[in-house]
């Protein structure tokens, strides 16, 4: 039932971007009225767009420089964020992800970011147990720092499993 949601969720996303809705700018505040309405045009309540937005707007906060492009997905040069409009941000799956090859994928609190460019990554908020799948090539290792930029966790490619990143501040993915 959820990927049916979800894919119909995506489906309207889609229709809205074929009728010519505006492009988004990195300033969130500018076109955050149309996307909260665009998730209320695809089922959701006013309330659920509202935290929707305000998901969008943590996550563009915290790694400044993205576009955010749809109700649910925010670009990055050399990352994709997307925001499970399902889930709250208390949520946690420790199920399996899927990530494309060369990629670095993981889930915070619903909302999913697939790294693919090699660099360091400011980070804000994160916390909790969270899903991640490496799928870079074999042997290249992923790297999470501190506020001091120590190593706090580090994982050799290729594999997959769950890490708890309250400490993370910084990540680079190779």
């Amino acid at each position: 039932m959820r990927k049916r949601i979800l894919t119909m969720f995506a489906a309207m996303i889609a229709a809205f971007a074929l009728m010519g809705a505006p492009a988004a700018s990195a300033d969130p505040a500018g076109t955050a009225g149309e996307f909260t309405a665009e998730a209320i045009a695809s089922g959701l309540t006013a309330d659920e767009a509202a935290d929707l937005q305000g998901r969008v707007d943590d996550v563009l906060g915290g790694i400044p420089g993205g576009t955010q492009v749809s109700a649910t997905e925010i670009r990055y040069d050399g990352l994709d964020v997307t925001v499970d409009p399902l889930l709250s941000g208390s949520d946690f799956s420790a199920a399996a992800i899927k990530c494309d090859s060369g990629w670095f994928c993981i889930d915070v609190r619903g909302t999913r970011f697939e790294f693919y460019t090699c660099k360091l990554w400011s980070l804000s908020s994160w916390s909790g147990g969270s899903a991640f799948n490496n799928n870079q090539s074999k042997g290249t290792v992923a790297k999470a720092y501190d506020e001091d930029k120590s190593t706090v966790w580090q994982h050799k490619a290729k594999g997959s499993g769950t890490v708890n990143v309250a400490s993370w501040e910084y990540f680079r993915p190779c």
